[in-house]
């Protein structure tokens, strides 16, 4: 919509044409990117990206464990959305949930080593596919100006994060 092609409130800011230009870019760009990487893990692994990325954060955690409230803000997926997903992986043997310690309330997600090696087995051709459709078409330079505009906007959507792009997948 446009500001001659619709009602809407006064004092509405449109996008002018570089910013609905850049708006689409971003859209259809991410979400193709988002299907391309699904297709290639589902193909290449029987994997969903949901799923690799839930292995791949649990195994760069300490213990390759982490809280479910950890892994959820860590993925950012909701509590039921996560514990669907891994009751999946548990049912596949590729991940474990016990009790913690001394907080019985809370529930421990642990990367088991079958897990671990379907990650290590997916993460290749994984990570050729990130590199070929996000690093190839860039410069350097493109590169490190994207990560920064892309850091500005998680800081926006998620203020009170801590480094939200230190965490990698690989």
């Amino acid at each position: 919509m446009t500001e001659t092609t619709g009602a809407a409130s006064p004092g509405t800011r449109w996008l002018d044409d570089d910013e609905q230009e850049t708006w689409r870019a971003f859209l259809w760009t991410s979400r193709l990117l988002g299907e391309a990487l699904d297709r290639q893990l589902q193909r290449d692994s029987g994997l969903p990206h949901t799923y690799y990325m839930i292995l791949a954060m649990l195994s760069e955690s300490p213990g390759r464990a982490l809280t479910m409230t950890e892994l959820a803000e860590i993925v950012y997926s909701s509590p039921s959305r996560l514990s669907h997903a891994v009751n999946r992986l548990e049912e596949a043997g590729w991940v474990s949930r016990c009790k913690h310690d001394t907080d019985r309330r809370t529930t421990i997600a642990r990367l088991t080593d079958a897990g671990f090696a379907v990650l290590a087995d997916a993460a290749p051709g994984h990570v050729a596919e990130v590199r070929r459709h996000l690093f190839d078409p860039l410069t350097r330079e493109q590169m490190l100006e994207f990560r920064e505009t892309l850091r500005a906007l998680l800081g926006s959507l998620d203020p009170n994060r801590e480094a939200p792009c230190a965490r990698g997948e690989g």
